[in-house]
């Protein structure tokens, strides 16, 4: 690692999602090994193959008022909350505007407001089509609406890797920082996929878990019984700053976002490359990129689904990786409690691990009864689990439909 690369620390977190609607109800939240499924009120839901979900525990709509809300997306109005919860535990960083970036990804953009306002065209007519219709679905929507409150003039972008978007904004803006484009840079995720078209999509191809009767106890990542994810909303939102800046006014930051890995697998738009040798470069990667070693790292927040495939792809990675050493990490699967938040849940998780090298807490996996036996690795259950003072990095995988293979190595400061 060059001794002048511009170091980047995380000095703002906001999140709204399952399990609660700021960053500290969250936390305390995945500490009790809260589940945040419940059953689906909407009338489509009746009928539907899948009917619970995880919504996001707080409302936008109160908050951004009438107008805001009837010209933005759900997914932004999640977006613009986790923004500003970010921007004020950051203290408010004040850069020059032209020094201050977005990177604000969504997997699906507004496509539920696109549906939306397909029905009210098929209902009602094209007059009734809402002329905000197109800033609403488009994938940059979050991140636009944002900059556009923040005043952001050093770029404005959104990535779309499907679910793993939210990480990958995450490493795309420590590289705007890196490179001298941004000083601070508001970067994560947001998503708004609870939509019957949606639902029926994930179900017909056997993504989502079809425990109507168990929804608290559906998402089961590494269960032997597992049968598909639960699906999620909310956002989650990091301010990232170089450190110079950060120390200019005096913000001495959570921690420093050290390393960034991506691969793909060029394997199957949907399925992960069986033995994980990508998602293993991956994380080869990021720890190369922190200049640290597998004994540096105490931590995983896996990506880890709840789909019987995925899951076991991820702890071979780490055990190809890692060797030996693979046996001290421990694992954590938060998606067990908040669901699949899809282009949201790598920035949701980035926000866990955080706080989980600030307190040297690992957060549990719920709801594992019969554990795979193919799983070797330990996986942190039933309550949180003590890091080692030692171990000073974390990782936060996070990866996607179409081969996309981010992992984040997070360093304590």
């Amino acid at each position: 690692m060059s001794t002048t690369r511009r170091r980047v620390l995380v000095t703002g977190l906001g999140t709204v999602n399952p399990l609660g609607g700021d960053a500290p109800t969250t936390w305390s939240a995945l500490l009790d090994g809260t589940s945040g499924a419940a059953p689906l009120t909407e009338e489509w839901a009746e009928s539907a193959a899948v009917r619970f979900a995880c919504r996001a525990a707080r409302e936008p709509g109160p908050e951004l008022g009438t107008a805001l809300s009837r010209r933005t997306d759900r997914s932004t109005q999640f977006a613009l909350l986790a923004a500003r919860e970010a921007w004020r535990d950051a203290g408010g960083p004040e850069p020059d505007a032209r020094r201050l970036g977005v990177v604000l990804a969504s997997g699906l953009g507004g496509v539920t407001s696109l549906l939306e306002q397909h029905d009210t065209l098929n209902r009602s007519g094209p007059r009734r089509v809402s002329p905000h219709t197109v800033p609403m679905f488009m994938p940059n929507g979050p991140a636009a609406q944002v900059a556009l409150e923040l005043g952001a003039r050093a770029g404005v972008h959104a990535s779309a890797s499907a679910c793993a978007s939210g990480a990958e904004s995450i490493g795309h803006a420590v590289e705007m920082i890196r490179s001298g484009r941004a000083d601070v840079v508001v970067a994560g995720g947001a998503e708004a996929p609870i939509h019957p078209v949606l639902f029926a999509a994930f179900a017909n191809m056997r993504a989502l878990s079809k425990r109507n009767d168990a929804h608290e106890t559906a998402s089961r990542p590494y269960d032997r019984d597992r049968d598909g994810f639960v699906m999620g909303e909310g956002a989650g939102v990091l301010v990232l700053e170089s450190a110079e800046h950060a120390a200019a006014r005096g913000a001495e930051g959570y921690c420093e976002v050290a390393g960034v890995g991506m691969t793909s697998d060029a394997h199957h738009i949907a399925q992960p490359e069986p033995e994980g040798r990508d998602v293993a470069r991956a994380i080869r990667a990021a720890l190369r990129d922190a200049d640290a070693a597998p004994a540096d790292v105490s931590h995983v927040n896996a990506h880890a689904t709840s789909t019987p495939a995925g899951d076991l792809v991820e702890l071979a990675a780490l055990r190809a990786e890692f060797g030996p050493a693979a046996e001290r990490l421990a694992i954590s699967a938060t998606k067990s409690m908040t669901g699949h938040l899809l282009g949201a849940t790598g920035a949701v998780e980035s926000v866990a691990t955080v706080l989980a090298l600030r307190d040297r807490l690992a957060p549990p996996t719920i709801n594992i009864e019969n554990l795979d036996p193919r799983v070797d690795l330990d996986i942190v259950r039933a309550k949180p689990r003590e890091l080692p003072l030692g171990a000073t990095v974390a990782l936060n995988n996070s990866f996607g439909f179409g081969g996309h293979n981010i992992s984040l190595a997070f360093r304590a400061v």
